[in-house]
C-alpha cells in the first residue's frame, strides 16, 4: 500500500508518517519501480501500534520502548509495566495541575464583576503590574525617546 492510504487507514498524517520513518520508529519500506513506498502489513500494524501508544499519551521515546520490548517476545513483562505506571503517575500529575488551573481560572471569572476593561480582575490578575493593565504596562516598558 502506498504512504496515503497508510495515513488514512491510520488516521496519520502523511508527513508524520514520514517522520516515524526518519526517527527510525518505522522501519523504511520498499520502494515500487516508480519509486513510490511500498508499505505492507508489518508497518501497518507497527503504525497502528505507534498511534494507538501517541494517542493515549506515551512520548516517542517511550513508544521505542514499548516497541522494543514488544519485539522482544522473551522479556519480562514488567518492563511494560513499569513504563505504563511512569506514565500512568506523569498523567496524575497533570491532572493534579489542570484541576489546580481550573481552580484558579473559575475564581478569576468569578470575580470579575462586569463594567469596564480597566475594572477588569482578569486583566488585572495577567498583568505583570499589580493594578495595571496589558497595555499600561508596555507603555511603562517601553524605551525612552
Amino acid at each position: 500500500m502506498k504512504i496515503g492510504e497508510m495515513a488514512r487507514v491510520t488516521s496519520t498524517k502523511v508527513e508524520t508518517v514520514r517522520y516515524y520513518e526518519q526517527i527510525g520508529l518505522l522501519p523504511p519500506p520498499a520502494r515500487t519501480a516508480g519509486n513510490y513506498r511500498a508499505y505492507d502489513r508489518t508497518h501497518l500494524a507497527r503504525l497502528s501500534f505507534i498511534r494507538r501508544a501517541r494517542d493515549l499519551g506515551f512520548s516517542l521515546d517511550a513508544v521505542r520502548e514499548l516497541l522494543d520490548l514488544a519485539n522482544d517476545r522473551i522479556a519480562d513483562c514488567a518492563a511494560v509495566d513499569a513504563l505504563a505506571s511512569q506514565h500512568l503517575a506523569d498523567v496524575d500529575r497533570k491532572m493534579t495541575d489542570l484541576a489546580r488551573l481550573r481552580e484558579r481560572l473559575a475564581a478569576l471569572i468569578t470575580s470579575c464583576a462586569g463594567g469596564a476593561v480597566t475594572d477588569c480582575r482578569i486583566l488585572e490578575a495577567l498583568s505583570p503590574d499589580p493594578g495595571g493593565t496589558p497595555s499600561a504596562a508596555a507603555s511603562t516598558n517601553r524605551p525612552r525617546e
